[in-house]
């Protein structure tokens, strides 16, 4: 397992584990990515909607001496505080750092001079883009497409999503929350996928509104980019053991012909400690599983890639039954969590006199939601492209 960048590069160029790469942790890593080709995925689809004709531009006028604006000078004059006071302080204390990330970062030491610095800097930086823009001639008006505004999208599901996960999580492990309110607030781990989906769902549902952006096309060009790059967090989990791997398994069954990770493994090195201490281990990472377990990340990306290829390949064809294309993505993404939550290790709660994790109840809500919509899409009936 790869807790860590350092463990990676020690098994692919030899340099020590534990070292100054070791901050970079690999499911934040592979998030990033996710994020990232979520947003590249989305872009082209957007682009290719917009000429189409199916999301027009929004008619916009930069006001000369407004695009800076009194709510910017201040956020980032804060921003500048929190980078100087605590960057400063990170690399005089990088061990620290490097055993608990987030209790350095979120401690109230640091340096208070090193923080009036950083905001002063933000601030001035800020005040010479006002000051440039004050200088233009008159008013311009500049039509702004939703493609242009992938990356403030992508923010804002990343906020709300990270919210969203780590609400849903808090609600799943309340017992463990009110043991350690802050630890589990503050903790890198502890995030349910659906809680993410769902606020960051929500989050983007109030940009679009706000920046008066048709919901329904949007939903259909973000769906491909949201399974595959659930698929790329998944990879994340598996590298590094983050405590997603399913049921224990006895062993391997004679006649699997597949690498025997693929059926069970014991995630050694996993960067949540688990498991028994590994015999003459010397490295902060020094645990694994005491039995192997199904590496249901592998499936679940898998999974995500083959839902992925498939609404990437539909897509065009169905651009003209609005809507339908994301309800497929509800259902085919209901059906993959529904029946992978049998291998996982999650707890149960009864529903009917059922026992389905909270993983599973939502799942179903996807699916009945994408079975739903997809019936509304077929009355509505088809557009044609001068339609949209």
């Amino acid at each position: 397992m790869y807790p860590d960048l350092s463990y990676l590069l020690h098994d692919l160029i030899g340099t020590a584990r534990d070292n100054a790469f070791s901050i970079v942790k690999t499911f934040g890593l592979f998030l990033l990515l996710a994020f990232l080709v979520a947003a590249r995925l989305l872009k082209w689809e957007l682009q290719r909607r917009e000429r189409l004709g199916q999301l027009p531009p929004e008619p916009t006028l930069q006001i000369p001496g407004q695009t800076v604006t009194m709510a910017d000078y201040i956020s980032n004059a804060i921003i500048g505080f929190l980078l100087g006071f605590k960057l400063p302080y990170v690399a005089a204390n990088f061990t620290a750092f490097q055993q608990d990330p987030a209790g350095t970062l979120l401690s109230t030491e640091g340096y208070f001079l090193g923080g009036l610095l950083g905001a002063a800097l933000l601030f001035g930086y800020y005040y010479n883009i006002g000051r440039k823009q004050k200088n233009l001639p008159v008013p311009q008006p500049v039509n702004v497409y939703p493609s242009d505004r992938v990356g403030p999208i992508t923010m804002v599901a990343a906020v709300g999503g990270l919210l969203g996960a780590k609400l849903f999580a808090v609600i799943e492990y309340w017992d463990r929350f009110l043991e350690n309110p802050l630890r589990e607030l503050f903790s890198g781990g502890g995030l349910a996928i659906y809680g993410g989906l769902i606020g960051g769902g929500l989050a983007v549902y109030y940009y679009l509104r706000r920046h008066r952006i048709p919901v329904v096309p949007i939903l259909d060009a973000v769906a491909p980019a949201l399974i595959v790059a659930y698929g790329v967090g998944r990879i994340g989990c598996q590298l590094s053991g983050d405590g997603d791997w399913g049921t224990a398994i006895g062993a391997i069954p004679e006649g699997w012909f597949l690498p025997d990770w693929l059926y069970g493994y014991d995630y050694p090195h996993n960067v949540l400690n688990r498991g028994v201490p590994i015999p003459g281990c010397t490295v902060d990472y020094c645990s694994v599983l005491p039995e192997l377990h199904y590496p249901t990340p592998v499936y679940e990306t898998l999974m995500a890639f083959a839902i992925g290829g498939i609404l990437w390949a539909v897509r065009k064809l169905l651009t003209i039954w609005p809507g339908a294309l994301f309800c497929i993505y509800l259902f085919l993404n209901g059906v993959e969590r529904f029946f992978i939550e049998y291998v996982r290790l999650n707890d149960l709660y009864d529903v009917l006199g059922l026992q389905l994790t909270q993983a599973q109840i939502i799942a179903i809500g996807f699916m009945l939601t994408g079975i739903i919509g997809g019936i509304v899409v077929r009355r509505r009936g088809r557009v044609t492209t001068s339609d949209v």
